[in-house]
């Protein structure tokens, strides 16, 4: 969508640069000029409405992210937890030869 948007920007800019050549390179009746002023209007109607648009869209796109953002550290600090609970309830590894010491002892 964003993409589509700053196409068409594109164009519109586009537009306006072959416009301005069309005017400079040539004299136009007062009545031309007049329209063609109305025109460039329009046009910056047009491209001042799009940029609120993609100001909007870009804001609740920057929400989105911020959320991802919440919810990424949220899960991140859960497992550390985890990891950390996980080391900590290993049963401890012990040696044959120690096992043998700890029975003959409690005998």
């Amino acid at each position: 969508e964003l993409e589509n948007q700053l196409t068409t920007k594109r164009k519109t800019l586009d537009e306006l640069k072959k416009s301005l050549a069309l005017n400079d390179s040539g004299e136009q009746t007062p009545e031309a000029l007049s329209f063609r002023i109305a025109e460039l209007c329009e046009m910056v109607d047009s491209i001042v409405s799009q940029l609120a648009q993609l100001k909007t869209s870009m804001q609740s796109v920057l929400e989105q992210w911020r959320v991802c953002d919440e919810v990424y550290a949220e899960v991140s600090v859960m497992t550390t937890r985890y990891l950390y609970c996980i080391d900590q309830c290993k049963p401890s590894v012990v040696s044959l030869e120690a096992l043998k010491n700890q029975v003959k002892t409690l005998q």
